[in-house]
C-alpha cells in the first residue's frame, strides 16, 4: 500500500501567482482548511514545496 500524506489549504490563495493558484486546485484544494489525502511521492512533495507558504503537511 503506497504511503499517504494529509495536506490542508492553511492560507488564501487569494494574493497567490496564477501558477501557484493552479498547483493548489491541481492538488483538489478549492476552499480554506479543506484537506486532501495524496499519495506520498515526488510528485505530490514538489507540488507542496511550490505553495509551502499556503498549505501544510501531514504524514499518515
Amino acid at each position: 500500500m503506497a504511503k499517504m500524506v494529509k495536506v490542508t489549504l492553511t492560507k488564501s490563495t487569494i494574493g497567490a501567482t496564477p501558477k501557484q493558484k493552479k498547483v493548489v486546485e491541481a492538488m483538489g484544494l478549492k476552499k480554506m482548511h479543506q484537506t486532501v489525502e495524496l499519495v506520498d511521492g515526488p510528485v505530490t512533495r514538489g507540488a507542496v514545496s511550490k505553495v509551502s507558504h499556503l498549505v501544510t503537511l501531514e504524514e499518515m
